[in-house]
């Protein structure tokens, strides 16, 4: 306050000027310094969220399953035996639907391996070289990582110990396409040597019937109808 003069008016003039200067650069660099920190924020937000929804949907393909075979069986090892089975007509059953269920754990495993924590990437590594080397896997103890994991990023309350949780294991994928596709060719072929009027209609519900199959194998759950299907459900 002693370097402010008021004496003129030409004082007073200067001195409010440069006080309305010093206002402004600090306020200026007040409002950068907070869109500088906003914008660390905001991405810092998006890479958790982007994180957080790759390990949820790798949680969902590791442990959708609570029955049936809960391991992964890494059937490319076994590609040359099924492909001499099939060759004599004695394909084992289920072979696709294995084949599936690998193919969505390894990619499920190479995501974890990316965004997972210290204790997550060393579990999915180690189901990943035990796959490599062609033996079967189980996920149980990954699956309850990332549970409690994605649980503490959300701030849930932890799994309470008195709850029994069974064992959990890969998603099994719909399967039961070609055997449903099959079934709506029978089922054409039969109504087609019935009439052709009762033909027609057959060969619409057979199409109707693949292409509802067709859309359901993408999905990851299964149907009732792939569980009656497959001997492996």
């Amino acid at each position: 306050m002693r370097n402010l003069d008021f004496s003129s008016w030409q004082a007073l003039l200067s001195t409010l000027l440069g006080l309305a200067v010093i206002t402004l650069i600090g306020v200026g660099i007040r409002l950068l310094a907070m869109q500088t920190i906003q914008q660390r924020r905001e991405r810092e937000n998006r890479q958790i969220n982007e994180r957080l929804r790759a390990l949820i949907a790798a949680y969902k393909v590791l442990g959708g399953s609570f029955t049936g075979d809960l391991a992964v069986d890494p059937t490319h090892l076994r590609d040359l035996r099924r492909a001499a089975a099939q060759a004599e007509g004695d394909a084992p059953a289920g072979s696709d639907r294995a084949r599936r269920v690998r193919d969505a754990v390894e990619a499920a495993l190479s995501d974890i391996i990316l965004l997972g924590t210290e204790e997550q990437v060393r579990l999915a590594a180690r189901a990943a070289t035990e796959l490599a080397e062609g033996r079967p896997i189980h996920t149980h103890d990954l699956v309850v990582s990332l549970r409690d994991f994605v649980r503490e990023a959300l701030d849930l309350d932890p799994v309470p110990a008195s709850v029994a949780i069974p064992r959990q294991g890969p998603t099994r994928p719909g399967g039961g396409t070609g055997g449903g596709g099959g079934r709506g060719k029978g089922d054409g072929g039969k109504d087609e040597g019935k009439g052709s009027g009762r033909g027609g209609g057959g060969m619409g519900a057979g199409m109707g019937l693949g292409a509802g199959i067709g859309l359901g194998s993408g999905h990851l759950h299964d149907t009732p109808d792939a569980d009656d299907a497959s001997p492996h459900g």
